[in-house]
């Protein structure tokens, strides 16, 4: 059972890290340190199995990975030319694309340093794994602990539901990904009004420079034509990104009552780093998803653990130049 403790060890301060706060990116990490040392112990307890299923596990262990990585390539790039042919070719719609060649990038190179036996090849191919390895691994954290957030939710009541913009089509009129937002945003709205104490919905958006009319008076009027009361509806029309949203929003219901609680809603894809975000600002909330294009979900993934990690560069940066360093010295 000793073998088992820091894997227990890591569990616990993974769940005082979520009871002091959920909106915490090191609660992924301690639950992906966790995870991992609780794999690492089990596969040192099959060399306690019977040498059949120590056989058919080492196989796995073996094929499992690669064939995972075959599929993980093939569905990066097939879905990056989806959100080509369905959404143009802005940057932000190529990072599955990005993702899937690089993997690819990185296994020519392994397969260049084996083949050709070079020590300069060598050094490159372990720089990049062992690179390639951190990231992936606080990747997998992040999808992991922001599927888990996801899934929670606060059963006290709440004062305000905020509403969180993304843009106007025509400059005028609520796209499908906002209008996602708004009924999710509605639907806590009727869950609170049917316990008695209907919550203000605040619409956060303010006016693009490409947009008729700011964000949250397209919002408020989409709820309204909807039936919404339009007394139950604050607009926030100033804010140009997700962390004025929250200030701004948070400015009107500190006005309005100091010590209240809140909903944020966004997609799902955005819902940790707002909640990230939520907490940084110092907004007493959490932050709700509502459902996105299973198509648009990997791209926006990658966009936004690409955020976090840079959010945090000077570690995250000054982690990989040691990696880097570290291959360098293993090969020579």
């Amino acid at each position: 059972m000793i073998a088992y403790a820091p894997a227990a060890l890591f569990f616990l301060l993974f769940g005082i890290g979520v009871l002091r706060d959920r909106r915490r990116f090191s609660n992924a990490v301690l639950l992906g340190i966790a995870v991992t040392l609780l794999c690492l112990t089990l596969l040192a307890e099959l060399r306690r199995a019977p040498t059949l299923v120590a056989e058919v596990a080492a196989v796995a262990i073996i094929l499992l990975p690669a064939l995972g990585t075959v599929a993980l390539v093939w569905f990066l790039i097939s879905n990056g030319l989806t959100m080509i042919r369905k959404e143009g070719t802005r940057p932000a719609n190529l990072l599955s694309l990005l993702a899937g060649v690089g993997i690819l990038g990185v296994i020519a190179l392994l397969v260049a340093a084996v083949a050709t036996k070079s020590p300069r090849v060598g050094i490159m191919a372990g720089t990049a794994v062992l690179v390639v390895g951190y990231v992936s691994f606080l990747f997998l954290c992040f999808v992991g602990y922001a599927f888990l957030y996801g899934h929670h939710r606060p059963r006290r009541d709440v004062d305000f539901v905020v509403v969180l913009g993304s843009g106007l089509i025509g400059g005028e009129r609520v796209p499908p990904l906002l209008a996602s937002r708004l009924d999710r945003g509605r639907e806590v709205y009727d869950k609170q009004a049917a316990r008695g104490n209907p919550p203000v919905l605040i619409t956060s958006g303010g006016q693009g420079p490409d947009e008729k009319l700011p964000e949250s008076h397209a919002m408020a009027d989409y709820l309204v034509e909807r039936g919404f009361p339009a007394e139950h509806i604050e607009r926030e029309d100033r804010s140009r990104t997700t962390e004025e949203n929250l200030l701004f929003s948070k400015a009107i219901m500190e006005r309005a009552k100091p010590d209240y609680h809140c909903v944020v809603v966004t997609n799902n894809f955005h819902a940790f780093r707002a909640a990230l975000t939520a907490r940084r600002t110092g907004v007493n909330g959490h932050v709700f998803g509502s459902p996105t294009a299973a198509y648009y979900w990997p791209s926006a993934t990658i966009r936004e653990f690409a955020a976090v990690f840079l959010a945090h560069k000077l570690v995250n940066v000054g982690i990989c130049g040691l990696l880097a360093l570290c291959g360098v010295l293993a090969a020579l």
